[in-house]
């Protein structure tokens, strides 16, 4: 139940996926979207194409926040700490994380007088112009405490739920991007493409390789389900431009140093090798400043 003069939900990122949730949660309560400044607020203002529809978005620039009971960040991993401080502003009862990467310790650095947690989303969309398309459906997870959240979501019409053991999903979230993300960026295709050859070698080394890294941080998968699961997510998506993707395109910093940077970091730890992941990792970083 949302607080008297406060919005029941905000989100942090106003790029395609946090113009995506805003414009499924607004079809059923308000939900507060900021920008990353005033310029961009001034911008959506006027509305924008989100799939079929026009989207009016209750839009605000960090200098000139409401409150909300919960907030949402859905900026890129780099930004986290910027877009936690912002949350923290709204003046929330909670912080939800829906980014890539493993942010969690990040996020409650900076936000130590409200309960955080780190989620995972499978939900696409990307930019095709001037205009938000999504680009497949999927499912949204959250830690214990953000029921509420979850509620919320599931009235849109997102695939939405608590779940318990919600760090052996974040490493299967991991898995999905080091694996989807760093291949369509350097062939600049969509998820799909990545299924059929000749892409689809480079797809599974990526999963086996680090598989065993990732079991050994406590995914809970065996091999061939860790790469049904990555598989699943491409079919799921196979339209979508996925984010790494859409980041090279537009010339902007990429995500590579939060995905498969920090399934390096975790292979150098416990003394392993990751060459085909420490490739592409060369590659994009060539491509687009990470």
């Amino acid at each position: 139940m949302a607080t008297p003069g406060r919005y029941p939900l905000a989100i942090v990122g106003a790029g395609a996926l946090g113009l995506h949730f805003a414009a499924g949660l607004a079809a059923v309560g308000p939900v507060a979207l900021v920008a990353r400044n005033a310029a961009r607020a001034d911008a959506l203002r006027a509305g924008v194409q989100v799939g079929a529809r026009l989207f009016v978005p209750e839009i605000f620039a960090p200098d000139a926040l409401p409150a909300a009971d919960w907030v949402i960040l859905l900026v890129k991993t780099g930004d986290t700490a910027e877009a936690a401080r912002t949350a923290l502003a709204l003046q929330p009862r909670g912080v939800l994380s829906l980014q890539n990467g493993l942010i969690e310790a990040t996020l409650r650095a900076e936000c130590r007088t409200v309960p955080v947690g780190q989620g995972i989303t499978t939900e696409g969309a990307f930019r095709e112009g001037s205009r938000v398309q999504p680009a497949g459906a999927g499912d949204t997870l959250l830690p214990a405490g953000f029921e509420a959240v979850a509620d919320a979501l599931c009235m849109a019409g997102f695939r939405a739920r608590v779940e318990p053991q919600i760090a052996a999903a974040r490493l299967a979230k991991l898995l999905v991007n080091v694996a989807i993300n760093p291949l369509a960026a350097l062939f600049r295709v969509p998820n799909g493409a990545l299924l059929e050859p000749p892409h689809r070698v480079l797809l599974e080394a990526l999963v086996h390789e680090a598989w065993p890294v990732l079991r050994q941080a406590g995914l809970d998968l065996d091999e061939d389900a860790a790469l049904a699961r990555v598989v699943a997510v491409a079919t799921a998506t196979a339209g979508n431009r996925a984010s790494m993707l859409q980041d090279v395109l537009a010339g902007r910093r990429t995500e590579i140093d939060a995905i498969t940077g920090t399934l390096l970091t975790m292979a150098e730890a416990g003394g392993v090798e990751l060459p085909t992941h420490r490739a592409v990792f060369t590659l994009v970083r060539r491509l687009a400043p990470s």
